[in-house]
């Protein structure tokens, strides 16, 4: 995904997520094989899935989105569909503490090397 028609860059979010003592690497793997593949096909831009190198219950990834109505369209197509509602949302809350999620989201400065 390229800068916007008017060439800003896009919306990113960094979410920091704490996984439940020992469930962190089920967390990771729940994410790149179903979590991430079901925001993509919504029309997501996953850009990077992380594990902590030093401390073994956090997760983090970065989704992008074109712009604010763009994140609005996204998360209503993801969080709205059935499929996340009763499936994956479900398997989520067993693998992480959801109260200790972090969602900052950033706009990347001209020197960024991801826009």
């Amino acid at each position: 995904m390229s800068d916007d028609a008017v060439g800003r860059p896009g919306l990113f979010e960094l979410r920091f997520y704490t996984a439940y003592p020992g469930k962190r690497d089920e967390l990771a793997r729940y994410m790149d094989e179903v979590v991430i593949p079901f925001n993509t096909a919504r029309g997501v831009q996953v850009v990077a899935s992380f594990v902590d190198e030093e401390n073994e219950d956090v997760y983090v990834w970065i989704r992008r989105f074109a712009d604010e109505a763009d994140r609005k369209d996204r998360y209503r197509a993801i969080y709205g569909d059935p499929e996340w509602t009763d499936v994956m949302g479900p398997v989520i809350t067993d693998l992480m503490i959801l109260e200790r999620a972090v969602v900052t989201r950033a706009i990347p400065t001209a020197g960024s090397l991801i826009r």
